[in-house]
């Protein structure tokens, strides 16, 4: 069995779920710390007339102390909701495909989560569906498993019944691979590249959110998305795209 894992961000962009192409399940770091610095866990960008498009998820943090992710609350007061969603209908009212994913979008934005979580695993199924994903979204909370670094790994992977594990070659620099081999579970890296497909308002901007490409292509996603995948066992070239650092991927 094939396992990846990155945390539960905020619609992240394509190259995040170039990891589920390669693997049977994906498990989603709901109990690991959330970021007290800015976070792809509750914001990405997408693309507006005068440039990017910064959505923010506004949750609680102040008196909070170190949160897991998963107990992470969102604040439901103020306009945000309401700005998100006209914010996207202006951005993308000339896209054709909006119309596919608009309902959606309002339903879950006004569904009344009360956590991180919930709110971004809803939005990541509906992208899973969307691009016709097959591996299995796993919370790490449901697994029972708990610890930190390249042991949660080892352990997820042992609770999971893996024998491989695919991960990004920046995020692998973090890890201590030696040891995943030793429990005998194999590493493969995944090397996502900016995935070039037509956008609105001028010059193409890489590593936008994936819902850009999904307003902007459509069903076509699918096919983009599988666009120069690779899988190696021997690290290959390190990942270029925007997002990558000790918070991961976007």
């Amino acid at each position: 069995m094939i396992v990846a894992a990155q945390r539960p961000n905020f619609a992240p962009y394509p190259g995040f779920f170039r990891a589920a192409l390669a693997a049977d399940a994906v498990v989603l770091l709901d109990g690991v710390q959330f970021p007290r610095g800015t976070t792809w866990v509750s914001r990405n960008r997408l693309k507006g007339r005068d440039g990017e498009l910064w959505l923010t998820v506004p949750v609680w943090k102040r008196g909070r102390g170190l949160q897991l992710i998963r107990d992470v609350e969102i604040c439901r007061e103020g306009r945000w909701i309401r700005k998100h969603l006209e914010s996207l209908k202006a951005a993308y009212c000339h896209a054709p495909y909006l119309d596919l994913h608009l309902a959606f979008l309002e339903t879950v934005y006004h569904r009344g989560h009360d956590r991180l979580v919930p709110f971004n695993l809803e939005i990541l199924r509906h992208i899973w569906a969307s691009v016709g994903l097959s591996s299995r979204l796993v919370l790490q909370s449901d697994v029972g498993v708990d610890g930190a670094g390249t042991e949660l790994l080892t352990r997820l992977c042992g609770a999971l019944g893996a024998d491989v594990f695919v991960v990004q070659k920046a995020a692998g620099n973090y890890l201590d691979i030696a040891a995943l081999e030793r429990a005998g579970i194999a590493v493969r890296y995944v090397n996502p590249r900016p995935i070039v497909y037509p956008q609105l308002w001028g010059p193409f901007r890489p590593n936008l959110s994936i819902l850009d490409m999904l307003f902007t292509c459509g069903p076509a996603a699918r096919r983009l998305l599988r666009m120069d995948q690779e899988v190696s066992g021997d690290g290959g070239a390190v990942d270029h795209a925007q997002g990558v650092s000790r918070d991961g991927p976007h």
